[in-house]
């Protein structure tokens, strides 16, 4: 076959023969040796041509599979069945839930990342079993694996891992891997994370000193919400009143029928309560920022405009530095920025 004119292993090379068969279709595929609906050789042809073991064929025809490289035809034999990105770096990035914040840091890592790669965006919505089933499908189909990991128990509380999310993220090699926002792992993994309980206690900290003119803060936390969050922005935000003597309370949400008092602070999470919060200022005719403060947890453009101080991290700087760490093939575990952005509304 033809093919075998293009097909070199090394015998003197450290490179796994596998991995050579491997990367030589790839090379010849992304130059155009190859092209879409070519046959390649069967495994056992293969085998024989180059006096390789089967197992060592059938590895590297398996690993072309998952990648949809080359498909299998029942009866026929093997085909190229994708050459479009062949030649690119392939980057799997998988996301817990849809949101504004989250979309910033997807798009500024693909503005950062440049054109010699491609990313596909999965989402899997906090749900371990669509978290499993997505990895364990592409396990063997990308260069690179970013993922955020957050998950929701029976119960809807929030975990950063379980015993079978860990399991499963094991599976791909560290130097493929880059973990954003959770570094709470057993895993020696490069991360990008938000140090949640501290993050919040620190932004505090500095916007103290328009804080502390408000007589009692309330955090609302959505205990029960469908995308969980993390319980250390509970343990923050205690710590700070706690530290600063302030009066506080904690809130599952903005009641249809909540009291607000002259002198409330509130944070919220959750945009609808957002919303409901600041409907129910203008209905009660307090002033925003000087009767009742507001600040909302994560930063958006829509909050930028409405002039909603926040806490927030970076998102725009999460993204650029995962771009950066792949690109440069850094390692190591990276604290995200995160600010108290002061705005008109405390």
């Amino acid at each position: 076959m033809e093919i075998f004119k293009l097909i070199s292993i090394d015998e003197n090379s450290r490179k796994p023969k596998y991995k050579q068969i491997v990367d030589s279709i790839i090379y010849h595929i992304s130059n155009g040796n190859l092209k879409i609906d070519d046959k390649i050789p069967s495994i056992n042809m293969f085998s024989e041509e180059f006096y390789l073991s089967r197992d060592t064929v059938e590895k590297a025809y398996n690993i072309l599979k998952e990648r949809k490289i080359i498909t299998s035809i029942r009866g026929k034999g093997y085909y190229i069945t994708r050459t479009k990105l062949i030649s690119k770096v392939n980057i799997f990035f998988l996301i817990n839930k849809l949101s504004t914040y989250k979309m910033k840091i997807y798009n500024s890592f693909i503005n950062s990342i440049g054109s010699t790669s491609h990313t596909d965006l999965h989402i899997y919505h906090c749900d371990e079993t669509l978290f499993l089933n997505l990895l364990e499908k592409n396990l063997n189909a990308y260069d690179y694996f970013i993922i955020m990991p957050h998950f929701k128990t029976d119960d809807l509380n929030h975990v950063s891992f379980t015993p079978q999310t860990e399991n499963v993220i094991k599976k791909i090699p560290k130097e493929k891997l880059l973990l954003l926002d959770n570094e709470k792992t057993t895993i020696d993994v490069d991360v990008i994370y938000q140090d949640f309980e501290n993050d919040i206690y620190n932004a505090l900290k500095v916007g103290h000193p328009k804080v502390s003119k408000y007589k009692k803060l309330f955090l609302v936390y959505p205990s029960k919400s469908l995308y969980p969050y993390p319980k250390r922005i509970l343990h923050g935000f205690r710590k700070f009143c706690v530290e600063y003597k302030l009066d506080f309370d904690i809130l599952d949400e903005i009641y249809d029928d909540i009291i607000l008092k002259k002198g409330d602070l509130f944070i919220t999470i959750e945009e609808s309560d957002l919303v409901h919060l600041i409907n129910r200022i203008r209905e009660d005719e307090f002033e925003l920022g000087k009767d009742i403060g507001v600040i909302s947890y994560n930063d958006t453009p829509l909050k930028e405009l409405l002039g909603i101080t926040c806490i927030s991290t970076d998102f725009k700087a999460m993204g650029e530095t995962a771009a950066d760490m792949i690109l440069h093939k850094k390692k190591g575990k990276i604290k995200n920025p995160f600010n108290f952005i002061d705005r008109e509304s405390v």
